[in-house]
């Protein structure tokens, strides 16, 4: 046996009086073992315990295996559900997965892409920051030959990504609409940082469906913020400046639940004096009095689209460059909120 025990392909070699080359090619699975032999080789090294020299053969392959997962919150039902796609297709493809959260913070972000670049992970899944306005972190990982494909939240710097997201314009538009057919007219907008793409989409959807029902747009009905509980109270108090509101859409459940709970202890009934459509479907969102009407985004098969294009980009370095992006369909949730009592 080797020194301090530890179980080598020599001794497997030796055990077997067999080539230690040929040993070596067997534990990775070689066609140019036969079956029988590779078979008796794995039967023998497993006897043994033989433990493989992961980091040897990364370095033999030029690749780890392993997948950088950059997301803002994992709290977030969402995020978790994008989560779990992940893993399940990595697993399948073999590839580890590093889950790292940024808090919406550019600074965390960056340093999360570097310290990922330093270990060496074969490729970045990444749903950028609220904070993101400048890319440095991700061109430089990019122009090292390594690809990166965005998630939920697309990036108009690197159109040669691919992005896996959703057709945020209309669903915005189908959740003001729906308000403007429940006879709302005055529906203000809880929106998130526009220089975020998807929530530039979402104020977009909602100014659209307003002009196409010629409701005039008012600039005093938006109200942007990062859409966090918090922030959900504060502009629920702004909202109660104008007391002809009657409709609220919220580009996330979070400022659309707080604002709920917020209006409740103020008197105003929901949906009777203002209803309200919020977005993400988190599972607070069907147990609260009312129930929130919102939108699903599948995250799951988000999850699993993104990681199944970034492993055919690892394995294929050719195809880094072809985009691969899609858009999928998210579903309005009709609940309570938005109901006419």
């Amino acid at each position: 046996m080797s020194k301090g025990n530890k179980i080598t392909i020599h001794d497997i070699s030796k055990a077997l009086n067999i080539d230690s080359s040929t040993v070596s090619r067997a534990l990775n699975n070689s066609p140019r073992v036969s079956v029988k032999t590779r078979e008796k080789i794995q039967k023998k090294a497993t006897e043994l315990g033989y433990q493989r020299n992961s980091l040897a053969s990364n370095l033999r392959t030029n690749r780890t295996n392993t997948i950088g997962v950059i997301i803002p919150r994992i709290a977030r039902h969402f995020f978790a559900t994008v989560i779990a796609g992940i893993e399940e297709t990595a697993y399948e493809e073999g590839y580890n997965v590093v889950i790292c959260q940024s808090l919406e913070s550019l600074d965390r972000e960056i340093k999360i892409m570097n310290s990922l670049a330093s270990n060496r992970v074969d490729g970045i899944l990444i749903s950028t920051s609220m904070e993101t306005s400048k890319f440095d972190h991700i061109k430089s990982y990019l122009e090292n030959n390594n690809p990166v494909v965005f998630i939920d939240r697309p990036s108009e710097a690197f159109p040669e990504c691919s992005n896996i997201s959703i057709d945020n314009f209309k669903a915005s538009y189908d959740a003001t609409k729906l308000l403007i057919e429940k006879g709302r007219k005055h529906i203000a907008h809880f929106s998130g940082p526009q220089n975020i793409g998807l929530y530039k989409e979402r104020t977009e959807g909602y100014m659209s469906a307003l002009q196409e029902h010629n409701i005039s747009i008012n600039k005093n009905y938006i109200f942007e913020s990062i859409l966090s509980e918090e922030d959900g109270i504060s502009c629920a108090k702004k909202l109660l400046e104008y007391p002809e509101i009657d409709g609220l859409y919220s580009a996330n459940d979070t400022a659309a639940i707080s604002a709920i709970q917020y209006l409740k202890t103020k008197g105003i009934q929901i949906p009777k004096q203002i209803a309200v459509i919020g977005f993400n479907n988190d599972p607070i969102s069907e147990v609260i009095e009312p129930s929130l009407t919102t939108i699903h985004q599948p995250g799951f098969e988000m999850g699993k689209l993104a990681t199944e294009i970034l492993v055919h980009q690892i394995k294929n370095k050719s195809d880094k460059g072809i985009h691969h992006s899609k858009i999928l369909v998210p579903e309005l949730i009709i609940r309570k909120s938005s109901e006419n009592e």
